[in-house]
């Protein structure tokens, strides 16, 4: 599957071309992780590693010669011209730092990516409970299974609304004309759930209630 996108940056003040580069992956996608400077120093090894000890490839630069780690040989692919690192079939006790680290009379570290890998959403359930006795008629419901959206329905018309929880998932409901959409996403996914309303969602007032489990 493509490489994910990075979505955020966040550059530490440290010297050199230390920096730090947030990136989510999705479970067992793949990811590339790039230097992100033109102009390196020189250097006698290059190397990535993970979590600041354990070395995934080393690169010498006399001999041009790669050394992969046992672990990572089998899912990994390492550019010897850009110093790109390639990792494939993301799992998540593959989360963590990874560096590339130049070392001459004394290592420098290139750029650093904090990499978090996380499962793609479920898929949200929208569900609109119809009661024409009922004073508020069309009930609804968006689940995005740790955020509650509910909503009555207003003739064919609500404003949007957006839940936002502490780990980045996202619940929007919103309506287009006779459909009523619940959308749930994370950095690395979103699913949507679309219901056509009826005659009976007429209820004249709507009014928001937001649930979290977190």
């Amino acid at each position: 599957m493509a490489f994910r996108l990075l979505l955020s940056c966040l550059f530490s003040l440290s010297s050199g071309f230390s920096a730090e580069i947030s990136v989510f992956v999705q479970t067992g996608d793949s990811v590339q992780l790039d230097i992100q400077t033109q102009e390196l120093p020189e250097f006698d090894d290059l190397s990535w590693k993970k979590d600041k000890s354990e070395n995934i490839v080393k690169y010498t630069s006399e001999s041009k010669r790669v050394r992969l780690h046992s672990s990572y040989k089998d899912r990994v692919d390492f550019n010897n011209k850009t110093f790109s690192l390639t990792l494939r079939n993301m799992q998540k006790i593959d989360s963590g730092i990874y560096t590339a680290v130049a070392a001459a009379e004394s290592d420098n570290n290139i750029v650093t990516y904090r990499v978090s890998v996380i499962d793609a959403v479920e898929a949200p359930v929208l569900t609109v409970n119809s009661n024409s006795s009922s004073p508020n008629p069309c009930n609804s419901t968006c689940n995005g299974s740790n955020i509650i959206i509910s909503f009555i329905y207003d003739s064919s018309s609500c404003s949007p609304e957006k839940v936002t929880s502490s780990d980045n998932y996202i619940l929007r409901l919103s309506c287009n004309g006779d459909s009523i959409m619940c959308n749930y996403s994370n950095p690395v996914s979103w699913k949507t759930d679309t219901k056509k309303v009826n005659e009976l969602c007429t209820a004249k007032t709507g009014t928001y209630c937001i649930h979290s489990d977190l």
